[in-house]
């Protein structure tokens, strides 16, 4: 479970490095844009634990509640191809008292080239009733310290499409 140490350090973004599989790709040798998802989620999964010390199956069985996807904002830059490594970041872009947007996004294995750019919108909601529920205790730390809570509201896909390009061009 997560506690909150406010003298420590809690990095926003998680980073993994992976291969792009053959069995995931198309003909042409593209990753196959349906499996982005898995390889996002995959890695933010693999990530969580080992950065923030939390496991999210524990959270669900304390609070009683889930987060569920009602949304996906998704922009395809430049494709991964087979046998490529890659590098994926995460990120909690926002929060409020019942909904978070995270930013998944891709990029080739030097992080020069940007991939893909993934937001995913969820709702948190009760398990038994599968309502809208607020965010709460360990949850909100949580949330409270990992999140880059960015203005969102005036904030496109398109812009932060940009805005990355030009962080990768400038590191």
């Amino acid at each position: 479970m997560f506690e909150y140490n406010p003298e420590k350090h809690y990095p926003k973004e998680t980073e993994s490095r992976v291969v792009i599989r053959f069995q995931d790709c198309d003909p042409l040798q593209h990753l196959n844009n349906a499996k982005y998802f898995d390889y996002f989620f995959n890695a933010r999964e693999d990530q969580v634990p080992k950065l923030y010390g939390l496991e999210m199956i524990d959270m669900i069985h304390k609070y009683k509640a889930a987060w569920v996807v009602y949304n996906h904002n998704i922009s395809y830059v430049r494709p991964a191809r087979v046998g490529e490594w890659v590098r994926i970041m995460s990120r909690l872009l926002w929060y409020n008292h019942n909904t978070v947007v995270l930013e998944y996004y891709m990029t080739d294995d030097t992080k020069k080239e940007l991939k893909t750019v993934l937001w995913t919108t969820m709702r948190y909601v009760t398990i038994k009733e599968g309502k809208s529920t607020d965010h709460s205790g360990a949850v909100l730390d949580f949330l409270r310290a990992t999140s880059e809570n960015l203005d969102i509201a005036n904030l496109t896909i398109s812009e932060r499409v940009k805005s990355l390009k030009q962080k990768l061009l400038e590191a």
